[in-house]
């Protein structure tokens, strides 16, 4: 589980950048990060909005596994 610090900074370049964020949470090639992409290049609110929800209520434990290891896991 991420500490407090890791999802406010994942909350602030989810506000900057909206697909970042998510490959953050998610991972690169996630279902996630793909709609996240679509909808801040369809327009930047509601990229901002999907990866907000994204961060905070997607539970990625219910969907991990290793192909999907997300940038700063840490298995220890």
């Amino acid at each position: 589980m991420p500490s407090r610090c890791a999802i406010c900074c994942e909350l602030l370049i989810a506000i900057l950048l909206p697909p970042v964020g998510v490959c953050f949470r998610h991972g690169c090639c996630s279902v996630e990060f793909c709609i996240c992409l679509l909808l801040t290049i369809l327009g930047y609110v509601p990229g901002i909005i999907y990866a907000l929800y994204a961060i905070v209520f997607v539970d990625r434990d219910e969907y991990f596994d290793e192909s999907r290891r997300p940038l700063y896991y840490s298995s220890a």
